[in-house]
């Protein structure tokens, strides 16, 4: 989620690991394509869905306002919906397969038989928005210009392993790769490409992190209409999109205008969508979904709500520790601090009952641990040891706790708050005047810092617990852009994080888990995870050339970080929950298998013919 180029949708795509050297419309990871050379369009889309039409909407992120035009750097929050709608990358995904990637600037890609390096063709229509053609050198410049030291770090990160760039043509261009792995030419694939013009001044380039207001100048179905920065931000059909009848892109992106509309809290934003000041919204919070969308809107069925079944794996949420600080190094006092929540008391008072408790880290999946080992997490684990914590090999993979309120649980809550103070005991921390404390006799306090009001209702009976073995624990809320600020400089103790599900996870784990990003700034490592196991699985999930191969990598990766206990499990749902306005919008019969609502609702959906014959949604606020 903290990878601005991943909201393309292109984070489960993956290739081939051994290929032969010739052009290929796409390319499928495990087993074969969908969509043939040539095909017509995804089945998932309406080939014939008119054009017009606007959608005004809120995203599905926790931002309040923005204050530049630039995604690719570290500081400052760019607005929503910049990247999807304004930039395209080399390939692009399906929404009803995973691990496969079909051309979109890249009319055809070429793998070596040895996997070290791909070669992509441009398609010859590909065009920006200043109408300048999308050549090789456009290419390699935005790789160089991303993975330089004026863009965010994560860049560099997630193309560490893409040695160059290399120009052969004037649309022919070659990746060449550090290592052979299955899903690198992927990576080269999901560059976003920017126009080599963006930046220049009267013929000289400013450095990425000087330019702020003038936004990426891309080849994508959408060009930037609002000018000047504030709590809406409004995109405009580009006319000549030279996409529009490519068979990755027929019937897709069809209203004339795309407007976010951002707002405080989540409270102020359920109430804008009752008075009709935007047109659709996606429901995170159970006891809101329940609650507060009825009323005379849904009754005189001027708004719709509905639920969506979905393919996804799901998404992992949970309170991270920041491990970097002394007091959660011991993985003893993070195991105690989570035998501290009580998912069935919450998930029975206040959500409805509408949750399962997430497991592991890799939700709802075929990668999700279970038991113990098996012979081939085995294969992968037993070389490392003496490394490893011995319940690893000798106990079944971690749960969370569950009490009697649980039917298959014999345990009470007090069982558990008992075990959590033997586990800080043997950690050093020990209740005494007034509270638990160390050999220093520094008392044991956690702060959550979060920028939601609705995490409070959560975090309260948490805390009503911790306290009980000692511990002080407090919930600082703070703006947005502040609290954003905090993660990327890692000053933070406890935080809320969800990260959307992948069928196919793969380079995003170097960021989230591996060594070299715990210690750079901005990177999606907030755990501070360092452990030389860990990135040595997720070496072994990369260069997987069989599925079979990469589950038992990230069972054995989930198994380990697991037993690390860097996180105190969330919930998840097995649904979307979304709701819009009656009457503006139609969509295709069929739904895809994996998708998030915003991305597909953008690209899939279109207005009706009220819809476009005029522009009823109010004005900004």
């Amino acid at each position: 989620m903290r990878l601005p180029l991943l909201s393309l949708g292109l984070s489960s795509l993956l290739f081939c690991c051994v290929l032969p050297a010739r052009a290929a419309h796409a390319w499928a990871q495990f087993g074969e394509l969908k969509y043939p050379a040539g095909f017509a369009h995804f089945d998932y889309v309406n080939p014939r869905a008119p054009k017009g039409g606007e959608i005004a909407l809120v995203p599905p992120t926790r931002a309040s306002q923005y204050d530049k035009f630039n995604p690719f750097t570290l500081k400052g929050t760019a607005p929503p919906g910049l990247n999807a709608l304004v930039l395209e990358t080399l390939l692009t995904g399906s929404l009803d397969e995973p691990n496969t990637a079909y051309g979109l600037l890249a009319e055809d890609v070429t793998v070596t038989p040895d996997g070290l390096s791909a070669t992509f063709r441009l398609h010859p229509k590909a065009r920006f928005h200043n109408g300048e053609p999308v050549l090789a050198a456009d290419v390699k410049h935005a790789f160089d210009t991303l993975t330089g030291p004026e863009a965010a770090p994560q860049y560099r990160s997630y193309f560490a392993d893409i040695r160059r760039a290399t120009v052969l043509g004037e649309r022919l261009l070659r990746f060449d790769f550090a290592r052979r792995s299955a899903e690198l030419p992927l990576i080269a694939g999901s560059l976003p490409v920017f126009s080599r013009q963006w930046g220049l001044v009267g013929g000289k380039r400013q450095p990425l992190d000087r330019i702020v207001a003038e936004p990426p100048i891309g080849s994508g179905p959408y060009r930037l209409a609002t000018q000047g920065y504030g709590r809406d931000v409004s995109y405009e059909s580009d006319p000549h999109w030279w996409a529009a009848d490519l068979n990755v892109r027929r019937g897709m992106y069809n209203f004339d205008r795309i407007t976010y509309r951002l707002y405080q809290d989540s409270t102020a934003q359920l109430e804008a969508f009752k008075a009709g000041e935007f047109d659709y919204i996606q429901a995170f919070v159970a006891r809101e979904w329940a609650k507060a969308y009825q009323g005379r809107p849904f009754e005189r069925g001027l708004l719709v709500k509905e639920e969506l079944a979905h393919g996804n794996a799901g998404d992992f949420q949970g309170f991270l520790f920041n491990t970097r600080l002394a007091k959660f190094s011991d993985p003893r006092v993070r195991e105690a601090i989570g035998l501290a929540l009580d998912f069935e008391w919450m998930n029975r008072q206040l959500f409805y009952n509408a949750y399962t408790r997430v497991r592991g880290f890799f939700v709802a999946s075929d990668f999700e641990a279970s038991g113990l080992p098996g012979a081939d997490e085995l294969a992968l684990l037993t070389p490392w040891r003496q490394r490893l914590p011995a319940a690893v090999f000798e106990q079944p993979v971690p749960l969370p706790p569950a009490t009697r309120l649980d039917p298959d649980s014999g345990q009470m809550l007090r069982d558990h708050l008992r075990r959590a103070r033997d586990l800080l005991a043997q950690a050093g921390w020990h209740y005494r005047d007034g509270a638990l404390r160390n050999d220093r006799g520094e008392a044991f306090t956690i702060e959550f810092v979060d920028n939601s009001a609705a995490m409070g209702r959560v975090f309260t009976p948490f805390a009503r617990n911790l306290e009980k073995l000692g511990i002080q624990a407090r919930h600082k809320m703070v703006d947005f852009a502040l609290l954003q600020k905090r993660l990327d400089g890692f000053d933070f103790e406890l935080i809320s994080s969800r990260i959307v599900g992948s069928e196919a996870p793969g380079a995003e784990l170097i960021e989230r888990f591996g060594s070299r990003a715990a210690t750079v700034e901005g990177s999606a490592n907030l755990i501070g995870v360092r452990d030389p196991v860990v990135d040595a699985l997720i070496e072994r999930a990369l260069a997987a050339r069989k599925r079979p191969e990469l589950v038992a990598a990230l069972r054995a990766l989930d198994r380990v970080l697991r037993h690390g206990y860097y996180a105190v499990p969330h919930w998840y749902g097995g649904v979307h929950r979304i709701a819009w306005r009656a009457g503006r919008f139609e969509r295709p019969r069929q739904l895809p298998r994996y998708y998030q609502p915003e991305n597909w609702l953008l690209s899939s959906w279109w207005a009706s013919p009220v819809n476009r014959a005029a522009r009823p949604v109010k004005g900004g606020h």
